[in-house]
C-alpha cells in the first residue's frame, strides 16, 4: 500500500524477540508505507502500546517476560479499538483459537508470506479506519465537533477551526488518554517529511485550548505531561478524576 493512499503514515508495533524476523517485519512495513517501532519482549510491549500512540500491534505468541496472550488480554482490556494480530507458529491451532479469544483481531501463521502479511494488516487497519470515520460527530468539552462540515459549536456560538485544527484534534480523538510525544503529533498531523519543531506543535496545541478548553491557562482537556508530550480527554470531568496509569 503507498503511503500516498492513506491521510496520514499508520503506525504499527512490532512485538518480537527474535532478530531476524523483528528486522524483516520491520523491513517490510516500511516499505509498504507504515511508520514502524519494535518491541523484543513482551512487558516492553505492552508498555510501549500503553503509553505511545499505534495504529496496530503486530504481536507473536512466544515472547520474554510476558506471552503475547497476557499482553494481547492486557491490550484488550485497555482498548477495545485497537487492531492486534498475532504471529502463531505453523498448526498451533489451538493459539490461533485462544488469541482470538482473547481479542485478537487476526493472525498470521509462520513461515508467511509478504502479501499475505501485509494484506492482513491492511484489513485490520481498513476496519480501523472505518469505524473512525463512522465518528463524525463528537463532543469536546461541552463543545459539539462536525468533522464533516468543519463546525464546532460551543454555548451555542460557532468557534471558527482551520483545517489543521481539526486534524490534530482528531488525531487527539482518536488517541484519548495515550501519551503523545510532539515528534509523534508531527508524524501524524504534519507528516514525516515535515521540518517542524516542538513549538509548532506547543503553538497548535494552545489554539486548541484557547477554543476547547474552560480555563486556558489550566488545560484539564490538552495536558502536558512533563518531558514526555501531551495527553488528551475528552472531558474536563474524565481529567479531574482519571488516575495515573499503574
Amino acid at each position: 500500500m503507498a503511503e500516498a493512499s492513506r491521510a496520514r503514515q499508520e503506525s504499527v508495533l512490532v512485538v518480537e524477540d527474535d532478530p531476524t524476523l523483528r528486522l524483516g517485519l520491520t523491513k517490510t512495513l516500511r516499505s509498504a508505507g507504515y511508520q514502524v517501532e519494535t518491541a523484543k519482549t513482551g512487558r516492553e510491549g505492552l508498555d510501549r502500546a500503553r503509553n505511545e500512540a499505534f495504529d496496530l500491534v503486530l504481536l507473536d505468541v512466544m515472547l520474554p517476560e510476558m506471552n503475547g496472550f497476557e499482553v494481547c488480554e492486557s491490550l484488550r482490556d485497555a482498548d477495545d479499538d485497537l487492531p492486534i494480530l498475532m504471529l502463531t507458529a505453523k498448526g498451533e491451532e489451538e493459539d490461533k483459537v485462544r488469541g482470538l479469544k482473547l481479542g485478537a483481531d487476526d493472525y498470521v501463521t509462520k513461515p508467511f508470506g509478504v502479501s499475505e502479511l501485509l494484506a492482513r494488516v491492511d484489513a485490520a487497519l481498513r476496519r480501523r479506519r472505518k469505524r473512525e470515520s463512522a465518528t463524525k460527530v463528537v463532543e469536546v468539552g461541552g463543545a459539539t465537533i462536525d468533522f464533516d462540515s468543519f463546525r464546532v459549536v460551543r454555548d451555542g456560538a460557532s468557534i471558527e477551526m482551520t483545517a489543521l485544527e481539526m486534524k490534530l484534534l482528531r488525531f487527539f480523538l482518536d488517541n484519548e488518554a495515550r501519551l503523545l510525544t510532539r515528534q509523534r503529533i508531527i508524524d501524524a498531523v504534519w507528516g514525516t517529511d515535515y521540518f517542524g519543531t516542538d513549538r509548532t506543535v506547543d503553538n497548535f496545541v494552545n489554539r486548541l485550548r484557547a477554543k476547547l478548553e474552560e480555563d486556558p491557562r489550566t488545560p484539564r482537556l490538552f495536558v502536558t505531561v512533563r518531558g514526555g508530550g501531551y495527553r488528551f480527554l475528552r472531558s474536563a470531568e474524565a481529567a479531574a478524576n482519571r488516575k495515573p496509569p499503574p
